[in-house]
C-alpha cells in the first residue's frame, strides 16, 4: 500500500489533534487531560523564555485554555503523573504500569544517566536515608535537604541528595508531588501520589509493555517509520521492532510505503484520513509534531533544530524558534519572548519559508500571536526588524490592531 506525502502529513496532523474544530469555551481539567492521552505525553523542560514547554502543545491544538486547568491536572494524580517518557514528560496516570520495566532497569543501573547509575550502585544507604526522611517528614525538594546540610557536617548536601532523588525517581520509588516556584520538585513517596488502583494494577511483562507503548505512539503519530515509533517513548530500537512485528500481526499497524520515504512505514489501524486539514498554530520546539528533527523534514520539507545551546551569533533562526503551521505546511518560524515585566511578547526574529506568500502567512501569523499574547497576559506584542519575514509581519500586526482584529487590546511595535 502506497501513501502519498500530502495524505501522510495530513494523517499525522489528525493523529496530533489538528485540524478537528477548537473547542468552544476554555477546557477544563477533564479536557485537557483527555488530549494528554491522544497525544499521550507532554514533554517538560526547564526553559521559561516563552512559556514552560508542557503547555504550549496543549494550545497549539486547544487554543487559549487556562493554564491552571493544565496545573490541576498534574496535580491531580487521578489524571497525569511525570517519568521519563520522551524525556522528563507528563503522562497519563493509567499508563504508569507500563513503565515499570523502566524503572526496574533503572534500579540496574541500565538506561539511567552513568552518574546518578554510579551513586545507586555506591551509595545505596545514603539513598535509603534519603528515602526514609521523605516517607517520615513529607514532601520535600532537593533544595530542602539543601538547607537541612547547613551547619549539619554536609550528610545532606545538595549535589549528594540530588543524586540520591534522581535515582529514586528513575527507580519509581518516588514520584512529583508537585512543583515549587514553577519548576522545583516536590519529591514524594510514589505510593502516596498516585492512586491506590494504579499502584495495585499488575505490572506488565516488559514485551507487553512496549508493545502497548509503540501502539500508543502509533496512534499518537498516525503514521510513522519504526524509528519514530521506537523515539516516541525512547525505546531500544531492538524492543520497539519486536513490538512493531506482534502489532502488525494484530492488524494494529499497517505497513505502507510514503512517497519519498526512504524508510518504511506503518499506518495505525485507527488513524483518521482526512481529505484536509485546516488549523494555524504556533509550535513549541518540543512539540510532539516536531520533535524528532528528521520527521518534520520528512513530513514538511521543514529543517528545524533547536539553537538555545547554540552562541548567539552562530544562530541562524534565533534563541526560541517556534514553527508556524497553517493548515497543512510549516510556513514560517518566529523566535518568541515573553516580556513579563514589560507585558510584551517580543518577536525576535521571523523568517519566511520558501514557496510562501508573505502577506498571507503574516495575517494568520498575526492573529495566531495575538492570541499566544492574550494568553500569556501580555498586552502589546513588538516585532523587531530581525529576519526576512519581520516587515511583513509587523505590517500584518498593525493592519490587525487598527481593524480591532480578534486582537482587541494588543497594541504593536516595531523597532
Amino acid at each position: 500500500m502506497t501513501v502519498s506525502l500530502i495524505e501522510a502529513r495530513r494523517v499525522a496532523l489528525r493523529a496530533q489533534g489538528f485540524g478537528g474544530a477548537r473547542a468552544t469555551g476554555r477546557p477544563g481539567v477533564v479536557k485537557l487531560a483527555r488530549a494528554v492521552e491522544r497525544l499521550g505525553l507532554l514533554q517538560i523542560d526547564s526553559v521559561n523564555v516563552l512559556a514552560r514547554a508542557h503547555y504550549l502543545p496543549l494550545h497549539a491544538r486547544l487554543g487559549a485554555y487556562e493554564r491552571a486547568s493544565l496545573d490541576a491536572a498534574s496535580l491531580d494524580a487521578r489524571h497525569l503523573f511525570e517519568y521519563w517518557g520522551h524525556e522528563a514528560s507528563l503522562i497519563p496516570v493509567a499508563m504508569q504500569p507500563l513503565f515499570r520495566w523502566r524503572m526496574a532497569r533503572a534500579a540496574d543501573g541500565i538506561g539511567i544517566w552513568r552518574g546518578v547509575a554510579q551513586f545507586g550502585r555506591e551509595r545505596q544507604e545514603f539513598i535509603r536515608a534519603v528515602l526514609a526522611r521523605i516517607a517520615a517528614e513529607g514532601p520535600m525538594t532537593a533544595g530542602d535537604f539543601d538547607q537541612s546540610a547547613r551547619g549539619a557536617g554536609g550528610w545532606w548536601g545538595w549535589g549528594e541528595a540530588k543524586r540520591a532523588l534522581e535515582w529514586l525517581f528513575w527507580t519509581g520509588a518516588i514520584t512529583t508531588r508537585r512543583r515549587r516556584g514553577g519548576f522545583e520538585r516536590l519529591y514524594d513517596l510514589t505510593e502516596r501520589v498516585l492512586p491506590a488502583p494504579v499502584m495495585a494494577a499488575p505490572t506488565p511483562a516488559p514485551a507487553d509493555a512496549h508493545r502497548a507503548l509503540v501502539d500508543v505512539a502509533g496512534r499518537a503519530l498516525g503514521i510513522a517509520t519504526a524509528s519514530d515509533l521506537a523515539d516516541y517513548f525512547r525505546l531500544a530500537g531492538a524492543d520497539a521492532r519486536v513490538a512493531i512485528a506482534e502489532l502488525v500481526e494484530a492488524g494494529r499497524l499497517v505497513p505502507v510505503a510514503v512517497e519519498d520515504w526512504r524508510q518504511p512505514a506503518y499506518l495505525h489501524a485507527e488513524a483518521p484520513r482526512p481529505a484536509g486539514v485546516r488549523q494555524d498554530a504556533l509550535l513549541a520546539p518540543f512539540d510532539p509534531l516536531v520533535w524528532e528533527r528528521d520527521r518534520a523534514e520528512r513530513l514538511f520539507g521543514f529543517r528545524y533544530r533547536i539553537e538555545i545551546y547554540v552562541p548567539a551569533e552562530k544562530r541562524v533562526h534565533g534563541y526560541y524558534v517556534l514553527p508556524f503551521l497553517m493548515g497543512e505546511h510549516l510556513a514560517a518560524r518566529v523566535d518568541l519572548k515573553a516580556d513579563r515585566q514589560g507585558g510584551r511578547l517580543l518577536v525576535r526574529a521571523a523568517h519566511l519559508e520558501p514557496g510562501h506568500q508573505p502577506g498571507r502567512v503574516a495575517e494568520r501569523l498575526a492573529e495566531r500571536l495575538a492570541v499566544m499574547a492574550g494568553w500569556l497576559g501580555l498586552d502589546q506584542l513588538v516585532v523587531e526588524p530581525v529576519g526576512d519575514f519581520a516587515p511583513a509581519l509587523t505590517a500584518a500586526v498593525a493592519a490587525a490592531v487598527a481593524a480591532s482584529a480578534p486582537v482587541d487590546a494588543v497594541g504593536v511595535s516595531a523597532r
